[in-house]
């Protein structure tokens, strides 16, 4: 391959925005040897400058088209105890953001100067501040649920200064999506986009009211697709971004560069407050779904498979004789449940939705969870090393449901660094367990193989290399059986869920 060639690669694989600067870096690479005439610099310079004016046309362009669509909120919220909120002991004017949103930007560590103090008073309204943007013509608007939820009123302030009071026609805490409504007509609406194409690398730009300065608008990329396991919502499908995203931008869009919708702005990672290019926004497509039943039904309403799941590693793929860490692991069926119905069982893989590959628990969590009450889902599940068809019909996820219970008083220690005893009827009472039959971990050594897997006290061991121990005994005979003696497969519980861990033998 010659210079010019190199240079030509090089120039398709950097991107529109930087072409003209890569083919000013080619330019003077292949006339380094010559003495170029003595306009060529000021042309270079001027195409360079060129491409850069473009490039800010296009989200001047962009800005013009979403803005009349993208608004900002005034929330206010009652103080439901005898307490006020102000900004510093003596001051008497409510502190501008609500703890909900504080919490979402600076976690436990909220400036001084924004901490929220107590002081004896009547009951009081909070007022917040956040974004949205207009969905329908006739007023639908949608935001965030940590924005609106709750709220006693909230005003909606166009781009032309024009405000509204608007209605919250429903607010969804899982997902964090909420879709309030003002009573307009022939609103500029902003186009919804397909988040599922959305690519790593992609320019997008976010919009919002950050500090309440309306019509604020940031660019950056997208840095990561499919973000879960963040902790912020109970399901998360994030885009990562770095355009800048500040308090007051909640609810707000990010779009890209053909002035589609593809996230709501939703909160940062920050230990300041300020941001630091870690942006998270709600794929639309995930908000749609939610949007859509809140507008026909003013709720939401999941599927609910009834099975506990993890996600899989390389140890325990291998202990379930997995070529790879593919697929999600169940690590209980409730009784009564779609999918004991099914004839899902506990060690089961589930490799498979509707034809489509599982790579991920969170994304199979969700995907059950944006099905209706009522649907037929199809299940491949790798069981004994068989790939096994299971098809199930989803139920109504409860409130308090996941989508996908006196023995001798001897303890028994383990080589693997923790020690268990039977589970009696006081144990279950401290630690939470009802009909769970199993042995408890009392203690747990440090720098053992039960630490390093993550065993704690408390927990409670239901099964050893898959075979249920309700006793002392049993749980010491599966131990001394264990084939390999380098690792050891154990099934436990937090009270709340069961998983599978592995613990590998120190060297």
């Amino acid at each position: 391959m010659n210079h010019q060639d190199s240079v030509s690669s090089t120039v398709k694989k950097a991107g529109r925005l930087t072409l003209a600067s890569m083919m000013l870096l080619g330019g003077v690479g292949y006339m380094a040897f010559a003495t170029p005439p003595a306009s060529t610099s000021t042309n270079v310079d001027q195409a360079a400058i060129q491409g850069l004016e473009q490039s800010g046309r296009a989200f001047a362009s962009i800005a013009k088209r979403i803005s009349p669509a993208v608004v900002s909120l005034k929330v206010e919220k009652k103080v439901g105890s005898d307490v006020a909120f102000g900004n510093g002991p003596s001051d008497d004017a409510p502190n501008p953001l609500n703890d909900e949103m504080l919490k979402r930007f600076f976690g436990d560590r909220i400036p001084e100067g924004l901490r929220q103090r107590q002081q004896p008073s009547q009951k009081h309204a909070v007022v917040g501040q956040g974004s949205g943007f207009v969905v329908s013509s006739d007023g639908y608007i949608l935001t965030n649920h940590h924005v609106v939820g709750d709220s006693s009123k909230v005003t909606v302030r166009f781009h032309d200064g024009q405000e509204m009071l608007a209605k919250v026609v429903g607010s969804d805490s899982q997902s964090d999506v909420a879709v309030i409504k003002v009573d307009a007509k022939n609103l500029t609406i902003l186009p919804l986009g397909d988040s599922t194409t959305t690519e790593v690398g992609e320019w997008v730009l976010a919009s919002g009211a950050p500090f309440g300065l309306t019509q604020t608008l940031t660019a950056g990329i997208v840095s990561a697709v499919g973000r879960n396991s963040v902790g912020i919502n109970n399901y998360e499908n994030f885009i990562q971004t770095d355009a800048a995203i500040n308090p007051g931008n909640s609810g707000g869009p990010l779009v890209n560069l053909r002035g589609e919708a593809i996230g709501i702005n939703t909160a940062i990672f920050s230990k300041t407050g300020g941001s630091v290019g870690l942006g998270f926004a709600i794929p639309i497509e995930m908000a749609k779904q939610v949007y859509e039943q809140i507008v026909d039904h003013g709720t939401v309403v999941r599927g609910y498979l009834g099975v506990r799941i993890q996600g899989l590693n390389q140890d325990l793929a291998e202990q379930f004789g997995l070529k790879d860490s593919h697929g999600v692991l169940v690590g209980d069926v409730q009784k009564g449940a779609p999918g004991e119905k099914a004839g899902l069982k506990q060690a089961d893989v589930i490799v498979e939705l509707d034809g489509k590959a599982i790579d991920e628990a969170a994304a199979f969590r969700n995907a059950i969870a944006m099905k209706a009450p009522g649907s037929k889902v199809n299940l491949t599940v790798v069981r004994d090393g068989q790939r096994i068809p299971v098809s199930a019909t989803l139920d109504k996820l409860p409130e308090n449901g996941s989508v996908a219970s006196t023995r001798e008083s001897q303890k028994s220690s383990s080589p693997w660094g923790f020690s268990v005893q039977p589970l009696t009827s006081e144990l279950a009472k401290k630690f939470g367990y009802s009909e769970n039959a199993g042995v408890v971990i009392t203690e747990v050594a440090p720098n053992s193989p039960a630490s390093a897997a993550g065993l704690e006290p408390g927990m409670l061991v239901q099964s050893v290399n898959r075979r249920k121990v309700a006793s002392a005994d049993e749980f010491n005979d599966a131990v001394q059986q264990n084939k390999d003696g380098k690792t050891l497969l154990l099934l436990v519980s937090d009270g709340q869920n069961s998983r599978f861990l592995v613990l590998k033998a120190t060297e």
